[in-house]
């Protein structure tokens, strides 16, 4: 066997991580949690078509005031975890959701509107809060298959989440799936209140009451990496779109569930290679890769078959785009930090889906299906070109005044705010 073929099926990063204390609860309560979450949007959609009467504008209006109290409770909410610790913040969540999901299926619709953005500003954040946990449980040479494992359970999550609860609602109703769903989400928060995982390295400083200034950590290769990650994940927003618009208007939409199944596996396997390999990857590189390979999947014209292999090159690389930025992230900001910084990639690709799925839509309306992939795909890449600066700004600081060799891609050092690797680390692999 080849030496390029050796390293992709190498198992040893993975089995380096899941030896790690505390990594493999991590994980298997991070797929458990996280179905009923990813069910959210699917069955208040459904609970105000069906029993509120209401049309989908009205409930896309629902799913954008939770979007919005999302956005901008991540931060604070990892802000509240970085001061006062993990559980105090999941018992305020834990509650929050209890009472939203026990009472919604009673709001009439101008009610259930400002309550759906509280229940946002205020949702158990499990998504941050599992990648804060990672890099404290992992040393920084070893996370990026611990981020890659990360990436493939929220891609499980996802295909399982959303198709429970459509099958519940038309099975049952969909008021009994919104109980259902509400009772799932609180007992992810107690199962995580349970686990506590740590938020801290063993050997990082314990809480400081000390303020860290924002001007210390909120660097502009900080901000390039978060709206990297937005771009990212509009560009997945938009594709989801289009693939249901092209395979319409080919008149093959039933096959809908079956190319986006597809896509999910190319997005799996692509994040068990990347988590695989020993080659760093810049977030940046990725992020203009999966762009570049949306652009064309409009190809694949209306038939499914040519569809899904078209979505491969593009659905190899969601998994460890996602990975590789909640990496780039961890390591560029002081433990002191990491919850709101966490929480800011969160709202980062909260608001990348947010924004690419009505953008594919209205290009869409206002030509083609397939532009909807060459627009969001476009897109991205001018965001990769425009933040791209700050990354060369950081290599040029990284150059010896000597003339010496550059960091490599994806190397993401910050001596002045990077927490101490634990000693083993010094001696294990490369991140």
């Amino acid at each position: 066997m080849s030496p390029e073929v050796r390293t992709v099926v190498n198992m040893k990063p993975y089995r380096q991580v899941l030896a790690l204390p505390g990594l493999r609860s991590l994980l298997l309560v991070s797929v458990l949690a996280r179905v009923p979450l990813t069910a959210t949007g699917v069955t208040i959609t459904f609970h105000v078509v069906f029993d509120l009467g209401r049309g989908y504008g009205a409930a896309g209006l629902v799913g954008a005031a939770t979007t919005v109290g999302a956005a901008l409770g991540a931060p604070l909410l990892g802000r509240l975890v970085d001061r006062h610790g993990l559980r105090p913040v999941l018992a305020l969540t834990t509650v929050a959701e209890a009472i939203f999901w026990s009472t919604a299926p009673a709001l009439p619709y101008p009610v259930l509107l400002p309550a759906a953005f509280v229940a946002g500003l205020l949702a158990l954040p499990i998504f941050s809060v599992i990648r804060q946990s990672i890099a404290a449980l992992v040393p920084p040479q070893r996370r990026r298959p611990a981020y890659a494992l990360d990436s493939m359970s929220m891609e499980l999550s996802f295909m399982v989440g959303p198709a429970l609860a459509v099958a519940l609602s038309t099975a049952v109703s969909a008021r009994f799936t919104l109980y259902a769903v509400g009772a799932g989400v609180v007992a992810a928060g107690i199962a995580l209140w349970l686990l506590n995982p740590p938020t801290r390295a063993t050997d990082e400083p314990p809480r400081e009451r000390r303020r860290v200034p924002r001007r210390e950590w909120l660097t502009a290769r900080l901000v390039a990496l978060l709206v990297a990650s937005l771009a990212a994940t509009l560009v997945l927003g938009g594709t989801d779109v289009a693939v249901v618009a092209v395979l319409r208007a080919g008149g093959e939409v039933g096959w809908t569930g079956a190319v986006l199944a597809a896509w999910a596996v190319a997005s799996l396997v692509g994040g068990f290679a990347y988590g695989a390999v020993s080659r760093q990857v810049s977030p940046l590189a990725l992020v203009a890769a999966l762009s570049l390979c949306t652009l064309p999947v409009g190809l694949g014209g209306g038939h499914w078959w040519l569809l899904s292999l078209a979505l491969v090159p593009a659905g190899m690389l969601c998994a460890p785009t996602l990975a590789a930025t909640a990496d780039a992230v961890s390591r560029l900001v002081p433990a002191a930090v990491r919850g709101e910084a966490m929480g800011l990639h969160g709202s980062a690709v909260t608001v990348g889906i947010a924004l690419g799925a009505p953008l594919s839509g209205a290009v869409i309306d206002a030509s083609a299906p397939w532009w909807g992939f060459v627009v969001t795909g476009a897109i991205g890449l001018l965001i990769a070109a425009a933040v791209l600066p700050a990354e060369l700004r950081h290599r040029r600081a990284l150059t010896p005044a000597g003339g010496g060799e550059l960091a490599r891609p994806g190397q993401l050092d910050v001596p002045h705010i990077a927490p101490t690797p634990a000693p083993e680390a010094a001696t294990s692999g490369k991140s």
